[in-house]
C-alpha cells in the first residue's frame, strides 16, 4: 500500500524495529472521538463555574454533591462516544512490539476500550470511583440520594471519581512507571498533547536523551515540536493508522 504521508524511511524503519516503544496522549486524541476537553465541557448550566470550583479537594469538601453532579454530567458524555482509528491503531502497534507501554493524560478509558492493555493513566478514570477517605476503588453505587453522593459501602465516607485533580499529586506509581519506561525506550510516539503539562511533558526529553527516537503527531507545533525526530501534522485518527500501514503494509489491518 502507498504511503499517503511520504514518512521518512528512518521514522518506518525505526518503527519496524524498535523493542522497547513508549506513546504520550493527551486530550487531542479524544477530541477527534467527541469528547470535550473539561473547559470545553463547561456549557449550559455548567457556563458559569470556573473548573477550580468544581476539581479540586477544596471544592469537594465545600459542595461534594455539586462535584459529584459535574463528574456524572461528565461519565455520561465519555459514554456516548467511542474509540476513534488511532486509539485502535495504538492498540494494534502495542500488538507488534516486544515491550510497550501507552502513557496518557485523557480520562475517558478510551485506550482500554479500544484494547490496550500496557496503559498508564496519569490522571485517573472518570468511569471509576473512589472512597474518598482510604482510596479504594468501589465497583457499585447508589445513586438514588439526590441530596448527596453516593457513600462508600465499607466505611461510609463519600465516593469520590478516581481521577487527578487540580492540587493533588499525580500517583507516585504511575509517574514512575511512565519515567522508567521512557527512560529505557528506543522510540517515543507523542500524540494530541500541548506538551505544556508537567510532569508527562517531560517523557520526551528522558526519551530523547536516552537514545530514542522522538515523533510527534499533532495538527498545531507544540513546545515539544523542537525535541522531535518527527513532527507529523495531522490528526491522530488519520496519521497513527497510516503510519502502521506503512511500517506493516502486508499485515496491518
Amino acid at each position: 500500500m502507498a504511503d499517503p504521508f511520504g514518512f521518512a524511511p528512518a521514522l518506518i524503519d525505526r518503527m519496524r524495529t524498535a523493542r522497547r516503544v513508549v506513546v504520550l496522549t493527551g486530550a487531542g486524541v479524544s477530541a477527534e472521538s467527541g469528547v470535550p476537553t473539561f473547559r470545553d465541557a463547561l456549557t449550559g448550566l455548567w457556563a458559569t463555574f470556573d473548573p477550580r470550583e468544581l476539581a479540586t479537594p477544596s471544592a469537594f469538601a465545600r459542595n461534594p454533591k455539586l462535584v459529584w453532579d459535574w463528574y456524572a454530567q461528565r461519565r455520561a458524555q465519555v459514554a456516548t462516544v467511542s474509540p476513534n482509528a488511532g486509539h485502535r491503531a495504538l492498540a494494534e502497534l502495542e500488538e507488534r512490539v516486544p515491550h510497550f507501554l501507552l502513557v496518557t493524560q485523557n480520562v475517558d478509558g478510551l485506550h482500554a476500550r479500544a484494547g490496550s492493555r500496557a496503559l498508564v493513566e496519569l490522571h485517573g478514570n472518570i468511569a471509576r470511583v473512589r472512597c474518598s477517605r482510604d482510596d479504594q476503588i468501589v465497583e457499585h453505587w447508589d445513586e438514588r440520594n439526590d441530596a448527596l453522593p453516593p457513600r462508600c459501602p465499607a466505611c461510609g465516607s463519600f465516593l469520590r471519581p478516581d481521577v487527578v485533580w487540580f492540587e493533588e499529586m499525580l500517583p507516585a506509581d504511575a509517574i514512575e512507571r511512565a519515567e522508567s519506561a521512557a527512560r529505557d525506550c528506543d522510540l517515543m510516539l507523542v500524540a494530541g498533547t500541548s506538551g505544556e503539562v508537567y510532569p508527562a511533558a517531560a517523557l520526551p526529553h528522558y526519551a530523547r536523551a536516552a537514545g530514542a527516537r522522538v515523533v510527534e503527531i499533532n495538527p498545531n507545533a507544540t513546545p515539544l515540536s523542537g525535541l522531535a525526530h518527527d513532527t507529523l501534522r495531522g490528526a491522530s485518527a488519520i496519521v497513527l493508522p497510516a503510519l502502521v500501514r506503512a511500517a506493516w503494509p502486508q499485515e496491518a489491518t
